[in-house]
C-alpha cells in the first residue's frame, strides 16, 4: 500500500481545535477513503487488474483486486483527536531537539551486528530435521494422497 499524509495535522501546531479535527481530519479522511474505494470499484467494473498483479505474490490479479475492495470498505484512517495531538507533540519534540534521534544507517548497522552475533550462536545443522522425521512426513503425505 502507499503512504498518505494524515489529514488535518500541521507541523507548526501541537493542539487541534474541534473544527480542525472534525473538518480537517475526519471529514477529509472520510472523503479520501471513499475516493480510494471508488477507484478500486472502478478497477473491478472495468477489469483493470494490472495494478494488482504483483510479481511473485499474486496468482490471480482479479481476486487480489476484489480482496482490496473488501478490505477498503473496512479501512478507517480516522484517528482520535488525542492520538493526533500526541503525534504532533512528538514531531515538535524531535524538531526542537528534546528527543535524542539516531541516524537510520547507525540503527541498521546495530541491528546487523546484533543479528550476526545471534546467528553465530545458532548451529544451523542442529536446526535441520533428522532423516526419520523427513521419511515419516513423506509417508504421511503419500497416505493422505491415497486416501483422498
Amino acid at each position: 500500500m502507499f503512504s498518505t499524509p494524515i489529514k488535518g495535522t500541521y507541523s507548526n501546531k501541537v493542539k487541534m481545535n474541534w473544527w480542525e479535527y472534525w473538518i480537517g481530519h475526519c471529514w477529509m479522511t472520510g472523503w479520501q477513503t471513499i475516493r480510494h474505494n471508488f477507484r478500486i470499484w472502478a478497477d473491478l467494473m472495468g477489469s483493470n487488474y494490472e495494478n494488482y498483479a504483483l510479481p511473485r505474490t499474486v496468482e490471480d490479479p482479479e481476486q487480489e483486486c476484489l480482496e482490496w475492495f473488501w478490505v477498503g470498505l473496512n479501512d478507517d484512517d480516522v484517528y482520535p483527536k488525542e492520538f493526533l495531538e500526541y503525534l504532533m507533540q512528538m514531531v515538535e519534540d524531535v524538531e526542537l531537539g528534546k528527543v535524542e534521534t539516531y541516524p537510520m544507517d547507525e540503527v541498521l548497522e546495530r541491528v546487523k551486528k546484533w543479528s550476526d552475533e545471534v546467528l553465530e550462536d545458532v548451529d544451523l545443522d542442529e536446526q535441520l530435521p533428522d532423516e526419520d522425521f523427513v521419511k515419516d512426513l513423506e509417508n504421511w503425505s503419500k497416505e493422505s494422497e491415497e486416501s483422498t
